[in-house]
């Protein structure tokens, strides 16, 4: 197992500012275990802007570890390894937690890769999957499929299709669909399209669980066999991919850039004091906007900023439940009832709503309905006057009357709010039209 190189909390100073790993070490173990690009930044992310969790374990670090990689994907891969191996206090439970991604590959004679959170065995599921995981980063996780992709062309689709997809078009898939057609019928091709799908499918898990040095080892003996047996054609495409691998797993970039601040948070926290005479300084306001195309496949956002950054680890979705004739103010209802029953996630000092004076109302009722969220301060924004509704004022603001930093703010929580829960929307609609796109 590979070996964190410790310093003591007050040294962030000496942490690199590479890919890599990164821990925080109690008395007598590790806590939690993350991944970076740079991990001197982040780390000092935890400690400038903490999130709930942070909260869990900040006071019990001593040391912070760390262990260099040569490239983000590396930095993935290493994480999923560590979180597997020493099942760190502070990480989420990986082998019950729906947060965490696995990838799997069936066993058959052209294998599928997918991801997924579950990775128990359906009863209807015959096929039998080998896993590889857990994955904090959902997003890098797809990121790294889809540039490994490139370089080993993988089956993703549930069932083979009759003719071929885009992704054979792409050069993405050995497509053993071809298979079905007339060309395809000889038995050479059958057994050389087997041969690629799973050994490609082979690279991608063996990428995964080992990283870099295995694979490529694997790949330059290879090279060197079909080299002897005078198959050159299938040496020189192993050699490319020898190169592709190299080139990728150094210049990938897989892990979101963090948003730097844009706004003076310590003029826009005394604005917001001074208006609701609050002497505690304003940190964490969490924004909320439904979307819907006639009540139908209706979807809730909740974005949330802490000190004037938006934390997209934090931000939730939700589809509406509701059945039969639905509004605004009853999925917005819905969302902030849901909301309020986790107050693990952490409790905001603002909240602002997308609407007019009916909606601030009801956010009002719905917050004050429990003890630890009455001290929470809703305002609402209502974009066709543009005017801001505050708890507690009985006229509205008019946006333009406001100080420019002010107002900039607020229409950026609202749009980020408003992008958040169309992106969510859209992908129901696609589930609704494509239910079987795969």
């Amino acid at each position: 197992m590979e070996k964190f190189k410790f310093i003591l909390k007050k040294n962030l100073k000496r942490l690199p500012r590479e890919s890599g790993v990164y821990c925080f070490k109690g008395k007598d173990e590790i806590l939690y275990i993350g991944k970076a690009a740079n991990i001197r930044e982040r780390v000092k992310n935890h400690f400038k802007q903490p999130t709930f969790k942070d909260y869990l374990f900040l006071e019990k670090i001593e040391k912070i570890g760390y262990i260099k990689t040569n490239s983000e994907i590396e930095a993935l891969i290493l994480e999923a390894k560590l979180i597997k191996e020493i099942k760190p206090k502070f990480n989420v439970l990986w082998k019950d937690d729906k947060n965490y991604f696995f990838v799997g590959k069936t066993k058959e004679n052209f294998p599928r890769i997918f991801w997924t959170h579950q990775t128990k065995i359906k009863p209807s599921q015959k096929i039998e999957v080998e896993y590889v995981g857990p994955f904090v980063d959902g997003k890098s996780l797809k990121k790294t499929l889809k540039i490994l992709r490139k370089i080993f062309p993988f089956r993703s689709c549930k069932r083979i299709p009759k003719r071929p997809c885009l992704w054979y078009h792409l050069q993405r898939c050995p497509a053993p669909c071809l298979l079905k057609s007339k060309e395809g019928k000889s038995m050479d091709f059958e057994k050389k399209i087997k041969r690629e799908s799973q050994r490609n499918a082979q690279m991608i898990m063996k990428i995964l669980k080992e990283g870099k040095a295995s694979v490529l080892k694997t790949l330059q003996k290879e090279m060197k066999k079909l080299a002897k047996e005078q198959r050159f054609e299938e040496a020189a495409k192993t050699r490319d991919q020898i190169e592709a691998l190299k080139r990728v797993l150094e210049h990938a970039k897989i892990f979101e850039v963090e948003i730097k601040k844009s706004f003076d948070w310590e003029k826009i926290s005394k604005f917001f004091q001074k208006i609701w005479k609050r002497k505690k300084k304003i940190s964490r306001i969490e924004a909320f906007d439904v979307s819907n195309i006639r009540g139908k496949m209706a979807t809730g956002s909740m974005v949330t900023f802490i000190e004037g950054v938006p934390q997209k680890n934090l931000y939730r979705k939700f589809k509406i439940k509701r059945e039969g004739k639905i509004d605004d103010l009853s999925m917005l209802r819905e969302v902030l009832e849901r909301r309020f029953s986790h107050l693990e996630w952490g409790i905001p000092d603002l909240i602002l709503i997308d609407g007019g004076k009916a909606h601030l109302n009801l956010a009002k009722k719905i917050k004050n309905k429990k003890r630890k969220t009455k001290r929470i301060k809703v305002f609402s924004l209502a974009k066709g006057k543009k005017e801001i509704f505050l708890e507690g004022k009985k006229s509205p603001f008019s946006l333009k009357d406001l100080p420019s930093e002010i107002s900039n703010f607020i229409l950026k929580l609202d749009r980020e709010a408003h992008r958040f829960a169309i992106t969510y929307h859209k992908k129901i609609r696609e589930k609704f039209l494509f239910v079987d796109k795969k």
